[in-house]
């Protein structure tokens, strides 16, 4: 989840909606790779969830990055609620995940190394502590009413809202994991056309990175239950959105739709005002509930996009949402294979002229059948093997025309990122369905042994 936006004035022309979005293009030699991940702390010995206060505890890691590896602090009143340092960021998740979103960085090889880096010190801090993290998808056996609610007011408002819109919100916000990668666009036109390929293979993604079988201590029927979901979470805030691929689509048309998802919040003066249900129409026109007489500044239109959550989004860049959380060499494997994808012109014609004639239909069905089947998914006569092995052969070839060096000349490209996707086409399998195996074998139903078999 987004700490608030800063650095906008007030909306005096709706034009600057779209304007906003807008200056987010970029030339090609200045697309950056953000790399974000998600991942689940326990206490070592009791493998129950990490509370906000205490000796063993998400503060006491925030605390520790802060003081032995020099990270900034960001407070939310007299709470500690997310760390700063050149350029990235370390934030919380509403029941205590920790969240790293890195810095814009040029090459994959670079955002590897932070994500390496990052882990690292995250386990000298935890180890001090009698602290473990492990990343999946959904916590597997902890129950909702085990898990925290970090302090923050966003989280608040957004918990009690949940339950008016869906049935499982509350699971998203808390018992969820993901892993996500942030690319840039040159043009509107760009934009569109990298837009509609990340949706449109979003399912891709879930189906390689599908790690959470698991809730509540069982099987739950889903390869990734994460992104079950997101399925029965808030209609108005997610999907596929069908109205991407319309003609005409570009920056007025996200606005629009942005303008028509309900507000969560106002940020005002270091505090979360509510503005449940209401209408950033309304405030545009001075006429929000919650604040009366006011319009919104650039700051406030910034924090409402992050509130919106379809399986792909636009703020200044694309966010590609569809993975779940997972071990070690995937957080490397997400960033390489949308960047391949997506920041080699071939590749993403190629990737677009593979999915330019499916409906909507076709769309949201592969998004289901990937959360229930992964790789073994099919959609009329598409089978999610083949499809994946299409698409990564396409990612492959884009890393090696991208052509970006190691830091020591040795490693010619990013394609070795991909190692573990490659792998899962090779055997036909994903992480989920290796954790069923030893579920269902040397487990013998003890989900237990996940945590010391599986953290980081």
């Amino acid at each position: 989840m987004s700490i608030p936006q800063s650095g906008g004035g007030p909306i005096e022309r709706p034009e600057q909606l779209a304007e906003y979005l807008e200056a987010g293009c970029k030339t090609p030699e200045d697309w950056r790779i953000g790399t974000e991940h998600e991942k689940f702390g326990y206490c070592r010995d009791t493998l129950k969830p990490l509370p906000y206060e205490g000796e063993r505890s998400v503060r006491a890691v925030l605390e520790g990055l802060q003081q032995r590896f020099g990270w900034s602090p960001v407070f939310e009143g007299d709470n500690i609620i997310g760390l700063e340092k050149d350029g990235a960021n370390v934030s919380l998740e509403p029941g205590g995940q920790l969240e790293l979103s890195g810095a814009p960085l040029e090459t994959i090889h670079q955002t590897c190394d932070e994500v390496n880096e990052h882990l690292r010190q995250v386990r000298e801090v935890a180890d001090r502590i009698g602290v473990d993290f492990i990343g999946l998808g959904a916590a597997p056996i902890w129950k909702h009413e085990e898990m925290p609610m970090m302090p923050k007011g966003r989280y608040r408002l957004m918990t009690d809202y949940m339950d008016r819109v869906g049935t499982l919100g509350k699971t998203m916000m808390y018992r969820t994991c993901t892993v996500q990668v942030n690319l840039d666009f040159a043009s509107e036109a760009d934009m569109v056309k990298k837009l509609r390929v990340a949706l449109a293979l979003q399912p891709v993604a879930t189906a390689l990175f599908a790690n959470s079988p698991f809730i509540d201590g069982a099987p739950n029927g889903h390869k990734s239950w994460r992104s079950r979901v997101w399925r029965d979470l808030d209609p108005d805030r997610t999907g596929m959105l069908p109205f991407v691929f319309e003609d005409g689509f570009g920056f007025e048309g996200w606005v629009d739709y942005a303008l028509d998802v309900p507000m969560y919040f106002v940020y005002r003066d270091g505090r979360y005002i509510d503005a449940l249900g209401q209408s950033f129409r309304d405030f545009m026109k001075g006429k929000l509930p919650a604040l009366p007489g006011e319009v919104p500044t650039l700051s406030d239109w910034a924090d409402h996009l992050t509130t919106l959550f379809p399986e792909a989004r636009i703020k200044k860049y694309i966010e590609m949402r569809g993975a779940d959380g997972g071990p070690w060499r995937r957080l490397c494997a997400l960033p390489a294979f949308w960047v391949g994808l997506m920041y080699d012109q071939g590749a993403l014609d190629a990737a677009w002229d593979l999915v330019k004639d499916w409906d909507a239909e076709t769309r949201e069905a592969l998004r289901v059948e990937a959360s229930v089947h992964a790789l073994d998914a099919r959609v009329g006569g598409i089978h999610m093997h083949g499809l994946a092995r299409d698409v990564l052969e396409l990612a492959e070839a884009g890393l090696r025309t991208r052509g970006r060096q190691g830091a020591d000349g040795l490693i010619p490209d990013e394609a070795h990122f991909l190692s573990a996707l490659k792998d899962s086409v090779e055997t036909g399998t994903v992480p989920a369905d290796e954790l069923l195996e030893h579920y269902n074998t040397d487990w013998a139903g003890d989900l237990t042994r996940i945590y010391a078999e599986y953290s980081y």
